[in-house]
């Protein structure tokens, strides 16, 4: 510090009780010259001291938005030698290929789930590999065979950018948008991206940059492979963002001038809460029933496992609530907990005691309306024997419901093995109301959403999503198991199903063969395309 040095200290967040002895260290040292600099590097964390950051001149490298600036931007940083590396016709249109594929898969991820299932940090390093691949490819390729497409693929989907990919159907996505591009057609003179989104003939640096400054401003999600309604559910992440940061900047203290106080407010919707609040399962009554309908077949197996999570779902509510009500009225202390569930409810979020039993929702009103509904799903099947058709959202382990399925056909079936039976699938036509008998074999579910496409009920098939419709309403589908070690229809599109929007490991439940309309399955892949329980 006495010298005027600059010293740069990257990825802080990973030493924070060194940060704090810096702070001290830069704050109270009396020998400090007037040009030294410190620099730091750093991931957001929560835990990062607040005194360093107020002291702090802040930094922020983000990539530029849009495919003109981030090409532009990555153009920039080409040298001509690079353009000039090699003169087999192929290397500038592979190159300008790669940099767009580096462009798209940036892009995507602000379109959320619908883009891509984990926002990955894809980065300039990975096009830097990704070219050098290239130039090997092209130096040590054979003139008379031409470009080895599958190797290129390969390269980039499984290694360059798929390493960084760790869900199976963001690779799939990854490997549709190479199979499309990077082919024979690539070499072709008309060959485009996408309207408007051509491939340039230039040769030097200054040539492409005023190619690219010709680009549109503004970027259709067409050109990504979404439908446009994906501009829909960008807008509303960003202003969810928003509104949610600003909700949390709110005072969380005192009482409205000329309103009632938080207290007051959060004691009358947990006394409401209490009232509504489904009783207590009688245990010896649940066993009966199991017992009448058989206690020992699958389904009535996995039934059991749902009374069993939603009692103590009810248990935890109740009990919360009531202590709550209490630490108001001022009879018992305001625990963390209790005052971080206060604080939840007046903001209409579910409170993270009960979320961490429970399941995930976006507010409270249809979390405790969800709770209800899965409650009278539960009490009238063991009341009334098995549904006709059931509510597939309504599960808190709908994997185990598939599960249990496959396991009562094969029962069913002499000679079948439960590894050789697989899941498969018929949309029908109905709705839940039109249901009055169960199938023979299987069950019927309901409550399923499609996003990113509608479903044509006439015929039976996918369809492109109609203008400002988000999410299709699907008719029953008819699940049933098959004894089969025969591979999946090619024509077919595999469609993921999941428990939320938010697409992860965590809510993924399985995957369902869809029938498509003048499309291949890769167009349906790219429109990201999957199944949701609940669009809350």
């Amino acid at each position: 510090m006495g010298a005027g040095r600059w010293l740069l200290l990257q990825n802080c967040h990973l030493s924070l009780d060194f940060c704090q002895e810096m702070l001290d260290t830069v704050t109270e040292s009396d020998n400090v010259n007037r040009s030294f600099r410190l620099w730091i590097t750093t991931e957001v964390h929560a835990a990062f001291p607040i005194g360093l950051l107020q002291i702090s001149i802040k930094f922020t490298n983000e990539p530029p938005q849009g495919i003109r600036a981030s090409l532009k931007r990555t153009y920039a940083d080409i040298s001509q030698d690079l353009l000039d590396y090699s003169n087999v016709p192929q290397w500038p249109r592979l190159l300008y290929s790669t940099a767009f594929l580096h462009t798209v898969v940036l892009e995507r991820r602000k379109y959320g789930a619908l883009g891509w299932n984990i926002p990955y940090e894809f980065n300039q390093a990975d096009f830097q590999a990704s070219v050098q691949f290239i130039q090997n490819h092209l130096d040590d390729m054979d003139p008379k065979k031409g470009v080895s497409w599958v190797t290129v693929c390969y390269m980039l989907g499984e290694i360059q950018y798929g390493g960084r990919v760790t869900e199976d159907f963001d690779k799939r996505l990854l490997l549709t948008f190479l199979h499309v591009w990077f082919n024979e057609r690539l070499l072709a003179s008309d060959f485009r991206f996408y309207q408007g989104y051509n491939l340039p003939t230039c040769k030097m640096q200054a040539e492409y940059l005023e190619f690219i400054s010709m680009l549109p401003a503004t970027d259709s999600p067409e050109v990504f492979g979404l439908h446009p309604n994906a501009d829909i559910t960008y807008q509303i992440n960003t202003a969810k963002s928003i509104l949610d940061t600003i909700l949390s900047m709110q005072p969380k203290e005192g009482g409205q001038r000329g309103g009632e106080t938080r207290e007051v407010v959060v004691s009358q919707l947990a006394h409401d809460m209490i009232m509504k609040l489904p009783v207590d399962y009688i245990q010896h009554e649940i066993k009966e029933a199991l017992q009448r309908m058989g206690a020992i077949l699958p389904m009535n197996i996995f039934l059991r496992q749902e009374l069993d999570r939603m009692q103590k779902v009810l248990k935890v509510v109740r009990q919360s609530l009531h202590d709550l009500h209490l630490a108001i009225e001022g009879t018992i202390i305001m625990s963390p907990s209790l005052k971080d569930m206060l604080d939840a409810m007046y903001d209409a979020r579910v409170p993270e005691r009960w979320r961490k039993v429970s399941w995930e929702s976006s507010t409270l009103g249809f979390w405790f309306t969800e709770l209800i509904e899965r409650d009278c799903q539960f009490r009238r099947w063991y009341s009334y024997g098995r549904p006709k058709s059931f509510w597939i959202t309504g599960f808190f382990n709908p994997q185990g419901f598939l599960t249990a399925m496959r396991q009562e056909v094969t029962r069913q079936h002499r000679g079948w093995s439960l590894d050789c039976v697989i899941l498969q699938n018929l949309v029908t036509r109905f709705n839940r109301e039109d249901i009055h008998d169960p199938p023979p074999e299987g069950v019927y579910v309901y409550g399923l959403f499609l996003e990113g496409a509608s479903w044509d009920r006439k015929q039976g098939k996918l369809a492109e999503s109609r203008a400002k419709v988000l999410y299709e309403p699907m008719p029953v589908v008819y699940l049933y198991a098959v004894n089969t070690t025969s591979g999946k229809d090619p024509t077919l599109y595999e469609c993921p199903i999941y428990r939320k929007p938010l697409r992860t490991d965590s809510t993924y439940i399985g995957s369902i063969d869809l029938e498509t309309i003048d499309y291949l399955p890769s167009h349906w892949t790219l429109r990201g395309v999957a199944l949701l329980c609940d669009i809350k």
